[in-house]
């Protein structure tokens, strides 16, 4: 099936995405990333393929280059050579916060309420017994948001921040991006294990 975003499809996007990033984890983080942005957009009746495609690569470029001076810049320079949508590149560039680029529209506001929460939803889940999202749930998400020495590079401001954004309670969101994520667990690795 063929789906336009600035003309260009999901196969493409993913294309893009593994050509330039090639751990394991970090395309895990863009496909969870892109479910929870999928899911927003049936919530919010907004373009579920453009906000898709907009979580599958917001952070494409990371990998080769990892430091503010380059990410996301690098990648930006490249969706505009290859012709992506101008409102994907502006939250792109919004959901880096250093950059000093205000989060405007509900596209810009999603991306950066669910990048760091998504994140850390999978690092609660591989501390679980059984290492899957069925596991987890809010308060198990809040509990370990005490805990700064747990995944102590996630931002917990910008977790809390984005709810608030969004105009959503945290709780909610938690569970939201955990019920997103879910539809494909098997892909992040986290679907819960069967006996032989």
């Amino acid at each position: 099936m063929w789906y336009p975003v600035g003309m260009k499809t999901r196969q493409q996007a993913l294309d893009l995405l593994y050509t330039y990033t090639k751990t394991p984890n970090l395309r895990k983080h863009a496909l969870a990333v892109e479910a929870a942005m999928r899911a927003y957009a049936r919530k919010f009746g907004e373009d579920e393929e453009l906000w898709g495609i907009t979580g599958l690569l917001h952070d494409f470029d990371y990998e080769q280059n990892p430091t503010p001076d380059k990410h996301p810049m690098v990648g930006v320079g490249i969706l505009q050579e290859q012709g992506y949508p101008e409102e994907m590149i502006y939250a792109i560039k919004a959901h880096a916060e250093y950059l000093g680029v205000p989060c405007l529209s509900l596209l810009d506001k999603t991306l950066f309420a669910v990048d760091e929460l998504a994140g850390f939803i999978v690092a609660v889940a591989l501390v679980k017994p059984g290492k899957s999202l069925a596991e987890v749930d809010p308060p198990s998400v809040r509990k370990m948001l005490k805990d700064k020495a747990f995944a102590r590079s996630v931002n917990r401001e910008d977790i809390v921040q984005g709810a608030t954004d969004l105009g959503v309670d945290l709780n909610e969101h938690i569970a939201f991006v955990i019920q997103a994520m879910s539809g494909i667990a098997a892909d992040l690795g986290l679907a819960p294990q069967t006996s032989p």
